[in-house]
């Protein structure tokens, strides 16, 4: 059910932070209309940081409902707290969502046993499908491929999002969970070749900003077309690499609103992208961007 390009959609907000409805509406059924394989909110590139859980659970309500099966909907209800993590989760569950991507508790610095007790709890406790998420360079701990393999064997628990770059890591995972547990790349630059070694899709950042390009990528990739996947990502490698000149989702954003698709809007402590990285980033997106509206005349990069 989960494969392919599942883009880590961008939570939209007006430049008071308010979070803005209607660009959410346009951006979701703009990556419907450009194959995008499935919708991620309410993550890390959702600032979900910066959501409080009222909001957090109202953007999956309003997701999922909009979606209507259309694609699959993983909703973000991690925290560094397990009783939050279960209300979220719960919360999701009740909204609809498919799955869940539950991220590592940050901060707290958990032992291995400590990540395994959290993770076993919540699907013991919540009847939804759930994805790991290991991001070491944000969270301060890394779920150890020892731990997934032991995690692995809870029903419940379906995958990984592993989001450190390291392809040594990918292969080592699959050989201990086999290929019933879904790996998702959580790094865009090396996704090409996660996915070639065995791993379900990405859960994208790019996608944000190339959808279709990125679906293309991953339908490549995952028919194991090492030629057409390297012919897809050379387009984008550009665009992979100045998406984090800044910490995601900020160049993100500014990309989003360059291209017309939502208002300057994004919450402190992160602010506006620099001025000096714009040129920069408008040069990734020159080719990434090329014919990925379906309307071309909203393509204004300046």
């Amino acid at each position: 059910m989960f494969q392919g390009s599942l883009v880590a959609l961008i939570t939209p907000m007006n430049e008071d932070g308010s979070i803005d409805k209607q660009s959410l509406h346009d951006l979701i059924e703009w990556h419907i209309e450009s194959k995008t394989d499935g919708i991620v909110i309410a993550g890390t590139t959702g600032e979900s940081a910066t959501l409080s859980a009222a909001e957090q659970i109202d953007l999956i309500k309003t997701t999922v409902k909009q979606v209507n099966h259309r694609i699959p909907v993983i909703a973000g209800s991690g925290s560094n707290s397990t009783q939050l993590t279960l209300e979220l989760t719960r919360a999701a569950k009740n909204a609809g969502a498919d799955a869940c991507l539950v991220v590592t508790p940050y901060y707290n610095k958990p032992t291995q046993n400590g990540l395994y007790a959290h993770y076993k709890i919540i699907a013991e406790t919540c009847d939804i499908p759930l994805i790991l998420y290991n991001v070491p360079g944000r969270t301060g701990c890394d779920l150890l491929p020892e731990t997934v393999e032991r995690l692995s064997h809870i029903p419940q628990i379906i995958g990984i999002k592993e989001a450190t770059g390291q392809l040594e890591r990918a292969t080592d995972i699959l050989q201990r969970c086999g290929k019933q547990f879904a790996l998702f790349s959580g790094d865009d630059a090396t996704a090409k070749d996660f996915m070639l070694l065995g791993g379900k899709g990405v859960i994208s950042v790019t996608a944000n900003i190339a959808p279709y390009k990125m679906h293309l990528l991953c339908q490549a990739a995952l028919a194991g077309n090492s030629t057409l996947a390297d012919t897809q990502n050379a387009e984008l490698a550009l665009l992979h690499k100045n998406l984090f000149l800044e910490s995601n989702p900020i160049p993100t954003k500014w990309a989003l609103h360059e291209m017309g698709l939502i208002p300057a809007g994004i919450r402190l402590p992160l602010l506006w992208l620099d001025a000096k990285f714009h040129d920069q980033l408008r040069e990734a997106m020159q080719a990434a961007v090329t014919n990925e509206l379906l309307k071309q005349d909203k393509i204004d990069i300046k």
